[in-house]
């Protein structure tokens, strides 16, 4: 973390892999992969509503938290590659 002479604290830029899935039977979501070898074509588990829903990933971005597609602190994570 970096502090700025004025006393506020200036934002990491921590890289994340954002994926757009396209789920199997509940339209399309932003999610967050921890597995950096995810690539597009890939068939994935993810949280969806209170269970699992599996998808194939669409789109994958390398995005800092302040250039994310969707805002970090409301973005999941994908569970699994499978």
């Amino acid at each position: 973390m970096i502090h700025s002479l004025s006393g506020g604290i200036i934002a990491d830029y921590e890289n994340l892999i954002y994926v757009f899935v396209d789920l199997d039977d509940a339209g399309k979501a932003w999610y967050i992969s921890p597995f950096p070898f995810i690539k597009v074509g890939d068939r994935v588990r993810v949280p969806s509503g209170r269970g699992s829903a599996d998808g194939k990933v669409m789109r994958v971005e390398n995005v800092t938290m302040q250039t994310a597609p969707y805002p970090v602190n409301r973005t999941r994570e994908i569970e699994a590659i499978l």
